[in-house]
């Protein structure tokens, strides 16, 4: 089934997710790699690292729909994470010194891409258990359409803070 042809549900979902993509890929319009590395507010976030972790997270969660628990570093004891987790973690928010934010925007595409056609094509109640982390709710289960929903909102949230991170840059505003 193409995307084009969509409609209700999946429409809806791909049509909000597509939305909040834009706005999130348009905080970095016109800027440079040195640009998107730069901290502009007291967080730690900047605009490449924001981009990085949304592709990332986004792959993630298609992941999850797909192969379940296990996709998302099933058996990692997230209640004491060793240093490497911890440095890992910290790399997915940051653009690091061999990457560029074309590279990153270009991973982000075919992230995008991979979860738009799984919109358009997996059964939105097929539900896995969520992994085990002190952040999930203890023996709960995620739909794909609740996965989707969730990515939405990832999406929407980390295209408000890049939103206030470009403006502090230089002033431009993505959303009003």
């Amino acid at each position: 089934m193409s995307t084009a042809t969509l409609t209700g549900e999946r429409a809806d979902i791909l049509e909000t997710l597509t939305t909040h993509r834009w706005f999130l890929r348009h905080t970095v319009q016109g800027i440079t790699d040195d640009q998107a590395r730069q901290r502009t507010t007291v967080s730690e976030l900047t605009l490449g690292g924001l981009i990085k972790h949304v592709a990332e997270t986004e792959k993630s969660w298609a992941d999850f729909i797909l192969d379940g628990p296990a996709a998302m570093g099933g058996g990692t004891d997230w209640a004491e994470p060793t240093p490497e987790q911890i440095a890992q973690y910290q790399a997915g928010f940051t653009l690091l010194p061999d990457e560029t934010l074309e590279g990153v925007l270009a991973r982000y595409d075919e992230i995008a891409r991979r979860t738009d056609e799984l919109v358009a094509t997996v059964d939105l109640d097929l539900t896995h258990p969520l992994p085990e982390a002190p952040w999930f709710p203890k023996g709960a289960t995620w739909s794909a359409r609740r996965v989707f929903m969730h990515i939405v909102a990832e999406t929407a949230q980390h295209a408000g803070h890049a939103d206030i991170i470009r403006e502090s840059l230089d002033g431009q505003k993505t959303m009003g």
